[in-house]
């Protein structure tokens, strides 16, 4: 087992949503921490744990963005991070499933994410650099993400799912470091 640091530079937290039921709107969390603890030998013996700043949604659009910060939406005022710890981590095929628990706006919920590991190569300054990526689909009411407009049309502003894609770069740590929290803010 080894600790990862994160690349911020290529790194990532991404999520869609359906807008007016017939457009996707996509944003990103531009701060999040995640520590890593990988077991190459043994993937399923690894652990993640994320946190997600909740004020730095970004949609590129302020508006909509402060919106989405609101009591309406994420609460970030009350509750500044989204969290999630893995609990359980299988192979599925070529890829894993991650179980864990993912926490908004105070309230925990199982979610289980499809991931790959990119792989593990050496990088430019000597040292090992691996790649993980993962997705899924939540339920935005599940967390008490209820907000909504009914669409004269039929339908409604803001669509229930929401998928999340999750890009993760990360540089092996010394084998003497302690357990080091990643950080994407600069």
């Amino acid at each position: 087992m080894s600790t990862w640091d994160l690349d911020p530079a290529h790194s990532q937290i991404e999520f869609a949503v359906k807008h007016m039921m017939v457009t996707t709107v996509r944003g990103q969390f531009r701060k999040f921490t995640v520590a890593v603890d990988f077991d190459e030998a043994n993937p399923e013996r690894s652990t993640v744990e994320a946190h997600i700043d909740a004020s730095s949604i970004d949609t590129g659009m302020e508006a909509r963005d402060a919106h989405l910060r609101s009591a309406d939406f994420l609460d970030a005022a009350v509750y500044p991070e989204l969290v999630f710890r893995s609990t359980h981590i299988e192979q599925s095929g070529d890829g894993y499933r991650i179980d864990g628990d993912l926490t908004i706006r105070g309230a925990s919920r199982p979610v289980t994410l499809d991931a790959e590991i990119g792989g593990v190569v050496p990088n430019l300054q000597g040292g090992r650099r691996a790649g993980f990526s993962a997705s899924t689909k939540i339920s935005r009411k599940a967390w008490g993400l209820t907000w909504n407009g009914v669409l004269e049309s039929g339908g409604v502003l803001v669509g229930d799912d929401i998928k999340i894609s999750i890009e993760v770069a990360a540089v092996q740590a010394e084998a003497v470091a302690p357990k080091v929290a990643l950080s994407s803010a600069a």
